[in-house]
């Protein structure tokens, strides 16, 4: 554990962020899965909603600089391909 309080402070805001970030990264996740279960069971329609849904999420995560812009166009994309397969 830490002795100085500058240190102190500076682990409290990293398990804050931790947990924000967490936040973030659960919801993008869980949609995502939502999306794969749905286009599995051959609903399309509902599918290209929850798409809207994961893309959003992925771009609010990705502003929050919790996964990369890159990852989370490449996610959009590879998930766009699935659906229109």
């Amino acid at each position: 554990m830490a002795n100085i309080k500058s240190a102190i402070k500076r682990i409290e805001v990293t398990k804050r962020n931790t947990d924000r970030n967490k936040k973030f990264r659960t919801q993008a996740k869980s949609a995502m899965r939502d999306f794969e279960k749905t286009l599995e069971a051959g609903n399309v329609d509902e599918a290209r909603e929850l798409l809207k849904t994961v893309d959003k999420k992925l771009k609010v995560a990705a502003n929050k600089n919790v996964i990369s812009k890159k990852s989370a166009s490449r996610k959009i994309s590879s998930l766009a391909k699935k659906l229109n397969k």
